[in-house]
């Protein structure tokens, strides 16, 4: 009985509370239209009051940002357990711009605060809004603020790690930027996919090592890629104390194709000069 009085509060307290931050978030739009960090900052502002309202979540931060977070740009990226990640990640200690799911915008009062917030919306598997997110995220590279995504696409369904999509690892290398991998662990029992409840749950992320990407060209995006998803796996392996499934890789010979794709783009694109350092290159 307890856990049904607690989720239906949540439920109430959300609603509210996202009532009361439309307005204000509209106010701050309408002031300062360009100002996607403070923009940002108060869709988080939303996310951390919304988990500390809540009697079921307990969410903590693990790890040590990187000292230059706050002015110099990351592509940061995480495993996707459930739709209660982006309340947990509003607890680090740096602004981010989002990359989420066309759907959501949709929405109603959620789908406001997402643009008001600022943050990027993508339709998955739409080669023309892949590439209006990518463009988008390159410009807000450029601005020093880090772009975050989850590179599986989706949430997983029963906390395994998906196949890692490329969308993100392609951005750092053509921005020549780092990625910043963090570790989410329970968050699924907050909300599994497909549930519509909330449940009692300890969260909590940790903020891994980032990965360089100087020097880095198209063709490395593979190598690139799978760097980070096991670090990624294996911050979880110690979090769970456990072993983490990861789903398989395709074949060789589809990774082979894969690469040389990657290839062919870099070499077409060879006619603009890349910055000694840098690379050119969801």
């Amino acid at each position: 009985m307890r856990s049904v009085v607690y989720g239906l509060w949540t439920y109430i307290e959300f609603v509210l509370l996202a009532l009361i931050f439309v307005p204000i978030m509209g106010a701050y739009f309408l002031l300062r239209p360009r100002n996607l960090r403070g923009r940002g900052g108060w869709m988080r502002r939303f996310g951390r009051m919304c988990a500390r309202l809540t009697p079921i979540w307990k969410f903590d931060v693990e790890g040590i940002a990187p000292a230059d977070v706050r002015r110099r740009a990351y592509v940061v990226v995480a495993n996707h357990e459930s739709s209660a990640d982006p309340f947990l990640l509003c607890w680090l200690p740096f602004e981010m711009r989002w990359v989420a799911k066309v759907s959501l915008f949709k929405l109603p009062v959620i789908g406001w605060l997402l643009r008001l917030g600022g943050d990027i919306k993508l339709l998955r598997g739409d080669g023309t809004s892949v590439r209006a997110m990518l463009a988008e995220a390159r410009a807000t590279l450029d601005t020093g603020l880090p772009v975050m995504i989850f590179p599986e696409g989706t949430r997983s369904p029963d906390g395994s790690l998906q196949r890692f999509k490329d969308g993100a690892f392609h951005l750092a290398i053509e921005a020549g930027v780092p990625v910043l991998p963090l570790a989410i662990e329970g968050t699924r029992a907050c909300r599994p996919k497909g549930s519509l409840w909330f449940g009692v749950a300890t969260a909590r992320v940790r903020v891994l090592a980032p990965i360089s990407t100087a020097g880095l060209v198209a063709a490395d995006l593979p190598r690139l890629r799978e760097e980070t998803r096991a670090a990624i796996r294996d911050a979880l392996v110690e979090m769970r104390e456990r072993p983490v499934e990861m789903v398989p890789e395709p074949e060789p010979i589809a990774t082979a194709i894969s690469e040389l794709v990657a290839e062919v783009a870099h070499a077409l694109d060879g006619n603009n000069p890349v910055p000694a350092g840098q690379s050119s290159g969801s």
